[in-house]
């Protein structure tokens, strides 16, 4: 079972667990059958995605024409982001801007470059967790894959649990999409995810 943040009659947030994959795998269905399954509706619709090892907001349509507003709006960046991440190195800068183009490298990766194409947008702030651990809070404005990711390791500092991309071995990938704001025919929503139970020693103010 899903954890459901919000049902609305055009679409549902859930609180996606690390290491669930939005799309099919060989040996199960995808989400998308097992989230409509526990709704008892005969579909849902991604309108985002969120890697495989990330945790937190995933928002899902209820019907076509919801699902074309909601990607239109992931696609048009007006959905608000808040992610958190923890990475054991100190970064080359506690806050600020990461941006640069975004190109495949080997092994699936991919790396950031001065190029103007593809670019990638993130604005940062980290934080001391606890004595070696760095707490990030990240807003992007662009919507690339492994942007974040790539972005903490541009800084020198790779996500906990990151090892595709040289990040510290760990029972997870420490990468939570922790809010997801937005407007829809009028109304705002604010949806939170609340991090599970993994990140508690890290977290002190409850998120």
């Amino acid at each position: 079972m899903f954890p459901v943040l919000l049902r609305h009659a055009d679409f549902v947030a859930i609180n996606k667990p690390a290491d669930v994959s939005v799309h099919q795998d060989q040996d199960s269905d995808g989400l998308t059958q097992q989230l409509a399954a526990q709704l008892c509706v005969s579909r849902v619709w991604l309108v985002h995605r969120l890697d495989k090892p990330t945790s937190g907001v995933l928002l899902l349509a209820l019907n076509e024409t919801a699902a074309s507003v909601l990607a239109q709006q992931f696609a048009e960046r007006t959905m608000q982001k808040t992610y958190i991440a923890l990475s054991d190195r100190k970064p080359l800068k506690k806050q600020g801007w990461i941006k640069g183009g975004m190109e495949k490298s080997r092994r699936g990766t991919w790396k950031l470059t001065r190029s103007n194409e593809h670019t990638a947008v993130t604005e940062f702030k980290s934080s001391s967790a606890m004595p070696g651990i760095r707490l990030f809070e990240l807003h992007p404005h662009t919507g690339r894959t492994h942007q974040l990711r790539v972005a903490l390791k541009s800084i020198g500092s790779p996500i906990l649990g990151d090892t595709l991309y040289g990040g510290t071995p760990a029972d997870r990938l420490f990468l939570h999409a922790l809010n997801l704001s937005f407007d829809y025919h009028g109304e705002h929503f604010d949806i939170t995810a609340p991090a599970d139970a993994a990140w508690q020693p890290y977290l002190s103010d409850g998120l």
